[in-house]
């Protein structure tokens, strides 16, 4: 398989690689500290690299050719809104959305810095890391459970998706591409050479270690056993955790329409995963850095799976029931310059972009914002980065003044100053 690259030379990897089940270091047992009670779920679709307003959600007909680009708009179910011309499923489900025109940022120069800022709600600084949304949302709710409570799907272009300062064990659990071939979640699956025999066995080991450890000494009693790796065992023994999964399971025809695409299989894994108690779950899609070919890589490429996958995401929720219990959000690190390059490209843009909220605490069918003629500046309405953290996290039922420290004892707070964009909440 091929991975995208963006402009800074940085291919999708995992910047902390996960380990199989052991009795030493930091692998599946550390991202099991806090886990999922029955609360309110989110799905982040993360457009890496940034997706161009222009030819998704703010589309400008009116404008110059070398501002317009290639693409006719289209209506929409949403009164107001119009979208590219492939985005035809998304076309059918607007009604369920709000689309926030008026995203503007500060430019931080790189694809990793704002990458950083966007999914953490907070501008980088030096020798930070801050915490993603999915792991601060974990923390702040201490869900409880066999299930992971913070999913990966895909896998992450660039910093900023993970635990940060709060430490590893609120990373995500990765899950890999489930539209590979005999897909497996590798951390579900004993080490090589270990059957499921052998691992039982060592699970009953390390309990009559810790048993008698207790029996010695009061100290090692509190510290000797560890919640975190007895949970790790349930979700390789646990049936559930297994069925969660397994996306096999699902009938062909749902797969079919969510496209057999890795955003399109990602986004249906998201959907089996919050069914079965998962909280939080991020699905990364690179490859929206369009400096070159902007217009045959979105029609190729970029824009018939996302919208495949996403619109079938909204309407399935819909159709379970989940779709008011669920925030689903769609967003890049920025947007892109509203003239058209020498490369038939666009260019980054972080002062007017475009992003959506859909699902639970979320008004339906509603448009915030609006830029100017070109959708290169905010002229109503503007919404900061913080802004949109604040909103998604009251919308999510966590208190955006709490504040949390660093090993330090340095105070970072849950939103740095922004505030909820109250006409977006239900």
């Amino acid at each position: 398989m091929s991975f995208f690259r963006d402009c800074d030379g940085i291919g999708r990897r995992d910047f902390l690689r996960i380990g199989t089940l052991g009795f030493g270091g930091v692998t599946l047992p550390s991202l099991l500290a806090a886990n999922p009670a029955k609360e309110k779920a989110m799905i982040f679709l993360w457009l890496a690299g940034g997706p161009p307003q222009h030819e998704t959600y703010d589309m400008k007909p009116g404008a110059a050719q070398e501002i317009r680009g290639e693409f006719k708009p289209i209506s929409t179910k949403l009164d107001g809104l119009q979208v590219s011309e492939y985005m035809p499923h998304t076309a059918k489900i607007a009604d369920r959305l709000c689309v926030i025109r008026s995203m503007t940022a500060v430019d931080l120069g790189s694809h990793e810095r704002s990458s950083r800022y966007l999914q953490t709600g907070v501008l980088p600084v030096p020798n930070m890391e801050f915490a993603s949304y999915g792991s601060v949302f974990m923390k702040e709710k201490s869900f409880k459970g066999d299930m992971p409570p913070y999913v990966g799907v895909l896998r992450p272009l660039e910093r900023g998706y993970g635990g940060g300062f709060l430490g590893p064990q609120y990373d995500p659990f990765m899950a890999g591409d489930p539209s590979e071939k005999d897909y497996k979640v590798r951390d579900l699956m004993p080490p090589p050479g270990v059957t499921l025999d052998r691992l039982g066995r060592r699970r009953e080991i390390l309990k009559e270690f810790n048993d008698a450890w207790r029996q010695v000494d009061t100290e090692a009693k509190l510290n000797s056993y560890s919640p975190a790796l007895e949970q790790a065992y349930n979700m390789i023994f646990s049936e559930k955790v297994l069925r969660a999964f397994d996306i096999s399971k699902e009938p062909e025809s749902v797969r079919d329409t969510y496209g057999r695409t890795p955003v399109g299989q990602g986004l249906l894994m998201a959907r089996r995963l919050v069914e079965h108690g998962v909280k939080a779950v991020s699905v990364w899609m690179g490859g929206w850095d369009t400096h070159a070919d902007n217009f045959k890589l979105l029609r190729e490429k970029l824009l018939p799976p996302m919208d495949r996958g996403y619109a079938s995401l909204i309407a399935d929720l819909e159709q379970r029931g989940m779709l008011d219990s669920t925030l689903v959000v769609q967003v890049g690190e920025f947007g892109r310059t509203p003239k058209i390059n020498k490369q038939a490209g666009r260019d980054h843009w972080p002062k007017a972009f475009s992003a959506v909220l859909a699902g639970g605490g979320i008004k339906r069918g509603i448009i915030i914002g609006a830029t100017d003629k070109d959708a290169a500046e905010v002229t109503d309405r503007p919404v900061t980065v913080e802004d949109f953290s604040a909103t998604m996290y009251t919308a999510l039922g966590v208190d955006i003044h709490h504040v949390n420290h660093t090993a330090e004892g340095r105070p970072i707070a849950v939103v740095n100053g922004g505030k909820p964009v109250a006409e977006a909440l239900a």
